[in-house]
């Protein structure tokens, strides 16, 4: 133990016959932030109802519908979401499609979190909802 940079403390022996030994850190430990922030509250602890999801996206439709006058758009979304969107014999997309007369394409990106979607028009191009 002469060679441990270590403080150290011997005790006595226990009633068994045990010898306890003591070591306290001489350097200050490492302190490594490992936190990061939640990708669907952004770190407010708070979530948005999914069952109002699809009328979120709606009403960002509508929005880019009447106020940016363009027909041709892609939504990326969460692939569960996609699916869902997509889903049965009348999916909710082409619900979409009919009622505000436009061709909606939807698109399903694994890197977003379930809550996130971009709106883009047929060049590409980010459409801002704000």
């Amino acid at each position: 133990m002469a060679n441990d940079r270590t403080k150290h403390n011997i005790l006595p022996l226990t009633k068994f016959g045990l010898m306890q030994i003591t070591r306290q850190r001489v350097r200050p430990e490492m302190n490594i932030v490992t936190n990061e922030k939640c990708p669907s509250c952004q770190g407010t602890g708070e979530t948005k109802p999914t069952i109002l999801f699809t009328d979120e996206l709606e009403r960002g439709l509508s929005f880019i519908v009447d106020k940016i006058k363009t027909r041709k758009l892609i939504l990326n979304v969460h692939p569960f979401v996609a699916s869902y969107l997509k889903k049965g014999l009348f999916p909710i997309y082409r619900q979409w499609n009919f009622k505000y007369k436009i061709k909606l394409k939807i698109q399903a990106v694994t890197s977003y979190h379930m809550l996130e979607y971009h709106f883009f028009d047929h060049f590409n191009n980010e459409i801002d909802l704000a």
